[in-house]
């Protein structure tokens, strides 16, 4: 059935720089919008990006915007997000989903990774 792995999560210094990766499996992965969320320890779950299915058109928060890029390769049926620049602000656990529609409410996404770690010292 539907899965979703995310990777790539660690420890960084403040300004470096990480890549995640999200493999899909058990759903039509070239048919999918892809989205990265994250939440903070004590936070709700916030939107970071998402990517339409045909890789052409994207949608970034404020917050992360000119410094994160999402990406997908339908290939190999994974999505990626780079991370650069890294901020404090940034830690969190980020988990990838997959859904119908292009857009950055949680709620369009139908599945959900178990999320990774991603820790910011400053």
């Amino acid at each position: 059935q539907a899965q979703l792995v995310e990777s790539g999560g660690g420890m960084v210094q403040a300004g470096g720089s990480l890549r995640l990766s999200c493999a899909a499996s058990g759903l039509a992965f070239h048919m999918a919008t892809m989205g990265w969320f994250r939440q903070a320890p004590g936070k709700g779950r916030d939107f970071v990006a998402a990517l339409s299915s045909n890789g052409i058109n994207t949608l970034y928060a404020d917050s992360v915007k000119g410094r994160f890029t999402i990406s997908r390769d339908n290939a190999k049926n994974t999505v990626y997000l780079q991370m650069n620049s890294l901020q404090f602000e940034d830690t969190a656990v980020y988990s990838c989903a997959a859904g119908p529609s292009f857009r950055a409410n949680a709620a369009a996404y139908s599945y959900w990774g178990q999320g990774t770690q991603v820790t910011v010292s400053s």
